[in-house]
């Protein structure tokens, strides 16, 4: 796996590596972390740019958001282990 790219947001990490012919986009959140996978055949070409243009502020916001749910799961269930 080789990083192809990183993307600058203040709110997580974003990072565009390429494998097996995927493309694999991370997010990172501290400790959590999520991750999409895209297929080079399901784009037309423009790599890392076209992968960029669909990372656009609306969909960053819903990962942002689901970052907030994943750590409210964790703490949770992490909460209802402790005596």
């Amino acid at each position: 796996m080789r990083v192809i790219a990183e993307l600058p947001h203040p709110e997580c990490k974003i990072t565009l590596f390429n494998m097996n012919q995927k493309y694999i986009i991370k997010f990172e959140q501290g400790t959590l972390e999520q991750s999409y996978k895209l297929s080079e055949l399901d784009l037309s070409g423009g790599g890392a740019n076209e992968i960029f243009q669909i990372l656009d502020e609306a969909f960053i916001a819903t990962v942002v958001e689901r970052f907030k749910g994943m750590r409210s799961d964790f703490s949770e269930a992490y909460n209802r282990q402790q005596y």
